[in-house]
């Protein structure tokens, strides 16, 4: 009889120990009189109390976390940490690599295929903000006029000609705000 916590238990299967927890309250675990899970009789009460209907999934999880375990293993760290030898010919391949990356970056830059994040952002938040406090503009200055109105066709056809206008004038703008921050960055 193998006696393991839970804790030992949850990273031997590879589960969360909120998980455990949770099969220890729906009575799914062996457990000694000092709250230690008893490793083969829990397996087999496990067996005996799984769902068959999810047996798929338990293997297609299974399946994934073998694969995730394998390929953390075969990952060697880029930068070698203390006390490793330093393999010259990776860390100067991996220079090389980070230096194309930049030159390659600089190209599209200069192509106009590439453009500084922050100034599109800036750009689209100036222009939003500006359109915006466009249409709120608008009310104050329209309704004289659309108080003395009485037709339906002649207010939407006057609220469509402002509405064209001040978005036509916003594209203006924030185009040319646009094109201003591009320039700068």
């Amino acid at each position: 009889m193998t006696v393991i916590s839970k804790t030992e238990f949850a990273a031997r299967r590879g589960w969360a120990k909120s998980y455990v927890s949770k099969l220890a309250n729906q009575n799914r675990l062996v457990l000694t009189d000092d709250g230690k899970v008893e490793l083969e009789a829990t397996e087999a009460l496990l067996a005996e109390s799984a769902d068959p209907s999810k047996a798929a999934v338990a293997d297609r999880h299974e399946r994934l976390r073998l694969q995730r375990e394998a390929q953390i293993t075969a990952k060697e760290p880029a930068v070698p940490q203390v006390g490793q030898a330093v393999d010259f010919q990776k860390s100067r391949a991996l220079r090389e690599h980070y230096l194309a990356l930049q030159e390659q970056a600089n190209f599209h830059k200069q192509q106009g295929s590439l453009v500084e994040r922050i100034a599109v952002e800036t750009g689209a938040y100036n222009a939003g903000r500006l359109l915006r406090d466009q249409l709120l503009g608008m009310p104050p200055q329209l309704a004289p006029e659309l108080a003395v109105m009485t037709d339906p066709w002649q207010i939407e056809k006057r609220l469509t000609a402002a509405i064209r206008r001040l978005l036509e004038d916003a594209e203006r703008l924030s185009s040319a705000d646009l094109e201003n921050a591009l320039a700068t960055s």
